[in-house]
């Protein structure tokens, strides 16, 4: 079955093949190279083609404190019809009919207890969370909903978050008129 012949054309294609490769790697390194080109050391400093002055800010690097909104006034303004539009994107998880999905129903959430609904299975993280914030209020929703990974670390939910306030606050407003 095996002969002389048989193995010399496996071991030649096989050398054929890796010589094909450090060849095509020697090309590839010629025209793409990745790291010091061998101008100068690797703590020295390069020639740059042109350079972009930047104005110094004075705070020192610090960055700037976060912009506080004022959420009663956006309450306010909320608008209910275009927080049932933004509960579009919740409704592949929560539901409004009493009845729990991959997440727990939503009806009545504002002002009820964190963690509260009897027989759905909450993560550690968010039993944790009920000690520190014990009620849903629209102040704890709004934080929650800007970053739910953020506020309670360790979260089942997978949400990124509602990253604009207007859109937090219309989506409270409508889950507040769906009790």
């Amino acid at each position: 079955m095996f002969n002389t012949m048989t193995v010399t054309k496996a071991a030649g294609a096989l050398i054929g093949a890796l010589l094909f490769l450090m060849l095509a790697n020697w090309a590839a390194s010629g025209l793409y190279h990745v790291g010091s080109a061998g101008h100068g050391g690797e703590d020295e400093e390069h020639a740059q083609a042109y350079s972009i002055p930047v104005e110094d800010s004075g705070d020192g690097g610090e960055a700037e404190a976060e912009e506080q909104i004022d959420f009663a006034a956006l309450m306010e303004a909320a608008d209910p019809a275009a927080g049932e539009k933004g509960f579009g994107k919740c409704k592949a998880c929560h539901k409004l009919d009493g009845s729990d999905g991959v997440g727990p129903h939503l009806n009545g959430v504002v002002g009820r207890p964190v963690a509260s609904i009897g027989g759905f299975a909450y993560s550690d993280a968010m039993v944790a969370h009920a000690d520190e914030a014990p009620e849903w209020t629209p102040e704890a929703l709004q934080e929650f909903l800007t970053n739910p990974k953020s506020d309670v670390p360790g979260t089942k939910m997978s949400f990124a978050g509602l990253k604009k306030p207007e859109d937090r606050a219309d989506l409270i407003a409508y889950l507040q008129s769906q009790q």
